[in-house]
Formats: C-alpha cells, structure tokens, sequence
C-alpha cells in the first residue's frame, strides 16, 4: 500500500479529529425526534442511557485499538483486507460505499428543511404557483450546499477538521444554551424525572427492541474514523483520546436536551422530524431559541456531510491504488493528500441522488452497516490472535475477558438491532432490492476485478 507523507501542518489534530467524529457519529440530537412517540418518554431515556454501553463503548473500543495498532489510510478496509483476505476487504468497502451514497444524500435534502423554518414559502407543502420551479429550487440549494462541502474537502483532512470544530462549537453551544434556559425558566428537572417514572410505570419492555430500530443509527459510525488514519497527526496517540470526548459529547447532547424536550411536552405532533428541536425548543425559550436551534440543524447538516465526505472518498481511493477501480480514482494531491477524484465523484452521484425521494434508509443502513462491522470485530479476535504482542498504544482493558465482554455485548446488540430493523421487512421491498443489489455488485466486482487486483499487487498480504 502506497503511503501518505504529509507535513505535520496539514495533518488533522487531536480536536479536529474529535471534531470530526463527533459528525460521523452524531452532529447534535437531531434525528432522536421520533423516540418518544414511538416507545414513550421512559424508554427514549433509558435507550439513550443504554445504547452507548451496548451499541457504541464497544465499537469506539474496537476502533480505538485497531487504528493505533493499523493506523493506515482506509482504515476497516485494511484491517479486513489482511485479517481474512481480498474477497471480504472488497466486501467491507463496497458495502460501506453503498449505504454512505444514501446517507450523503439524505443531508442537503434535511439541509433545506431546516432552511424552510426561515423561508416557509420553500417547504414541499406550501401554495405555490409553480410547484415545479420550487422543486428546482429546493435541488439547487441542495447543490450548493454539496459543492460548498466539496471545497472544504479539497482542501484537506485539516481543513475539514478545522469547519468541523467551529460547527461543533455552534451545535453544541445551541442546545447547551436550551438545556441552561430549561433549568433556569423551567419546569424543574424533577418534573421531568416523574414523567419518565410514570411512563415506565405504564410501558412494558417490549418497546426496547421498536426503539433499537429507531436509535442504533445515531449511535453508529464509529469505525468511519479510521479511514483517514493516515492523514492524521499522531494517531496512536489521538484516536483513543478523540473517541473518548465524542462519545462523552454524544451522551450529553442526546440525554439532556432530551430530558428538557420532554419536560415542556411528551406530544407526538411535535415529537416528529417535521417539528422536531426548533418547535421543542421554542416551547422552552420562546421564538429566539427554536430559530438558534433550527440554525443548529443548518450547521450540523452541513458538517455531517462534510464529514461523511472525508471518510467516504478514502476507500474508493485505496480499493483503486489495489486495483479494484479505475486507478485514476487512486491520484491524490501531493501537498494535502486529497483523493479529488473520489470526492468528484461522490458529490456529483450525491446531486443526482439528493433529487430523488426517500423511502427509510434504516434498512439499508443497518443490512449493510452491521454486516461491516461483525467483519470488523471479526478482524479484531483474528489480530488479537495472531499479533497478541504487537505494540498497539491502546488495548482493550481487561484482557482476554475484556475482549470477550465486547465483543459479546457488540455481537448481542447487533443481533438486536437486526431483528428490531426487519420486524416488518415486508413493508420495505424496494430497500431489501437496493441490499441485494449492493451485495451482489460487491461480489460481481471481485470476481470482474480479482486478476488486474492481483497483478498490480492488491492486497499484498493476502
């Protein structure tokens, strides 16, 4: 595998790196709206307690030891590539490939929702008379904001960081400034403790596995950091650092403006993604606040793209340099280190994409995501197995038993997330055709590729 050199100047720091992980795996509440509705204030509590213990802290973990111990561009990838072989590393990326073109392009679309709150006469709904041209407007802002994100990741690992870090600034400081005003205008935080009681009270168990469907993708994202490893300045140091503080900033971020939603109203007609935080928040502090709140949404769409970006272009750029794809994809930028080709290409499928309507990407996400990732913690025993004393900056804790209480916590929660995710698989067709489509290009592109990979040296350990 060809090597980045960059300059310590161009490398993406420990806050930048927090920065953005915190965009991969959360970027604000935002998406948390229909918990409530759909299992009841209790549990959307107890699940945002839950799922970090079973569903995050084990990945986090999975990616903290695995990046220092493998620190190279294209992260999973390689960790999969020379743990079981070519056939399941082209797997490991082609599915994450998949589902990350629908996510990308679920971002400008939320992008102009939130712009509606300021300019009603955009929403999808509004009277109109050419609802055509509205459309057009809707997708041109749409293209915007992609190539505005475009340029920022042409520029570099570092500058994305750097974006990263003033808009998690702004999110973050605008549902801080909500949950400080809940505790100084009301109602108290004991309110919303009986809230939570009585609704447990009433609610049986059974909506933990309704929920898991609903939450397991705003706690996902974990392993999307490492793709960029190589563009990060000191990795076996910042990695364990830069997860730890995202995934304390995610907790908080969920948790509390959560509890302060749900002390001024437990109403399904705002617990949706069409009211959502501003309206919630504008119920705590009055117009001032929502219209914050909503511009949070703004800046957070926009970083999450801007994030999902940087992770995404790495693989398509590594998978070409082991020739599976065209190696044009595989020529970066000398000074900064940017595949520009791949993020080209994302972008433009991502406009195309961002004017087509969407059904739920849930089932997508979670029969694509959780696959890659049991193929992660798979590359996690096999190394621990075959490398137990290689020099990793973070392991673990807890030895052998440590490894197996995560891995068998991440192994139980997947499973759950699965079974919550196909309860009604039958409602989701053209989402189980797009799975399979995905699949089968993945092995159609091995079996295509397999003798140019393996004579420009793909894979060279497998």
């Amino acid at each position: 595998m060809d090597r980045l050199h960059l300059s310590p100047a161009r490398r993406l720091t420990l806050l930048g790196l927090m920065s953005v992980a915190f965009f991969t795996t959360c970027g604000g509440p935002f998406g948390l709206e229909p918990l409530p509705a759909a299992v009841g204030p209790g549990w959307a509590v107890i699940l945002i307690l839950l799922a970090p213990l079973l569903w995050s802290l084990p990945m986090a973990l999975m990616v903290a030891e695995l990046s220092t111990l493998m620190p190279e561009e294209g992260g999973y990838y390689i960790w999969v590539r020379d743990t079981m072989g070519r056939f399941w590393g082209v797997q490991e990326a082609w599915w994450t490939m998949g589902y990350s073109i629908g996510l990308l392009a679920s971002f400008p679309v939320l992008f102009v929702s939130y712009v509606t709150f300021f300019i009603p006469v955009l929403a999808p709904g509004a009277d109109v008379p050419h609802p055509g041209l509205l459309a057009l407007i809707r997708w041109a802002l749409a293209a915007l904001f992609i190539l505005s994100a475009m340029a920022v990741n042409l520029r570099g690992a570092r500058d994305v960081g750097q974006s990263s870090k003033l808009g998690a600034g702004f999110v973050l400081g605008a549902f801080a400034l909500m949950v400080i005003t809940w505790l100084l205008r009301g109602p108290s935080p004991h309110a919303v403790l009986g809230i939570v009681m009585r609704d447990l009270a009433l609610n049986n168990p059974s909506a933990l596995l309704l929920g898991m469907s609903i939450i397991s993708f705003n706690f996902s994202g974990w392993d999307n950091v490492s793709t960029f490893a190589a563009e990060v300045d000191r990795p076996q140091r910042n990695y364990p650092l830069a997860l730890g503080g995202a995934l304390l900033a995610l907790v908080l971020c969920y948790l509390l403006p959560m509890l302060a939603g749900l002390s001024v109203t437990t109403s399904p007609d705002v617990w949706n993604t069409d009211a959502g935080w501003p309206v919630i928040s504008r119920l705590i502090g009055g117009p001032w606040l929502g219209a914050l709140v909503a511009a949070a949404g703004i800046v957070s769409m926009w970083a999450l793209f801007n994030a999902q970006l940087l992770y995404v272009s790495r693989l398509p750029f590594v998978m070409a340099l082991d020739g599976w794809l065209p190696r044009v994809i595989s020529e970066v930028s000398p000074n900064t280190g940017v595949p520009k080709v791949a993020i080209l290409i994302f972008c433009g499928i991502t406009a195309v994409f961002a004017a087509l309507p969407f059904g739920s990407l849930a089932v997508i996400t979670c029969l694509l995501y959780t696959p890659a990732l049991v193929l992660e913690f798979f590359a996690l025993i096999i190394l621990r197995v075959r490398r137990p004393h290689a020099p990793r900056s973070f392991r673990i804790p807890g030895g052998r038993w440590g490894m197996i209480v995560v891995c068998t916590t991440f192994f139980a929660g997947a499973s759950m997330v699965v079974a919550a995710t196909l309860r009604e698989w039958r409602a989701y067709p053209g989402q189980l055709l797009v799975v399979a489509f995905v699949v089968s290009s993945g092995v159609g592109l091995y079996l295509l590729r397999r003798r140019g990979a393996l004579a420009s040296g793909s894979g060279r350990t497998r």
